[in-house]
């Protein structure tokens, strides 16, 4: 193949070594056969020991194991495997007073809230503590603290 001009073009581009100008006549980390010469095993893969016994193919066990991640219960039903029944359910929520409860009603009590309406907070469930249960055994599965 050749330019317009007569020119040879050339088959490859120079090497990485040839462009940077970086000495290329370091010694190999390994030795290297010459063309046509056979390498002389050093460094190789040994051969297999005589009489050493083949390798006997064992039946092999595997065991499957399912790792349930971690339930982060908030203040929403949560779907899960109980792991008191083993069964997929949705969990029951159950409200209960918590710090955030009694703060609030100490908070309405400071402002002059005296009359009762300092006891609104106890009725109001986004202020309390959720537990979460089992609808099949009724096992305690988390709580979420508001505080």
């Amino acid at each position: 193949m050749s330019a317009p001009s007569g020119i040879p073009v050339p088959s490859a581009p120079p090497s990485y070594e040839e462009t940077t100008g970086i000495n290329v006549s370091y010694p190999h980390p390994y030795p290297v056969p010459e063309p046509g010469q056979k390498p002389d095993g050093k460094g190789m893969n040994p051969p297999p020991y005589v009489g050493q016994p083949a390798p006997v193919n064992n039946p092999v066990t595997v065991q499957t194991v399912y790792v349930q991640q971690p339930v982060v219960f908030y203040d929403r039903p949560v779907q899960m495997c109980c792991p008191s029944c083993n069964q997929m359910i949705v969990t029951r929520l159950s409200y209960d007073s918590g710090a955030l409860t009694w703060l609030s009603c100490g908070g309405l009590c400071l402002l002059g809230c005296i009359a009762g309406c300092c006891l609104i907070p106890f009725c109001i469930d986004a202020l309390k503590d959720v537990d979460h249960t089992c609808p099949n055994c009724s096992a305690l599965l988390g709580s979420y603290k508001r505080l």
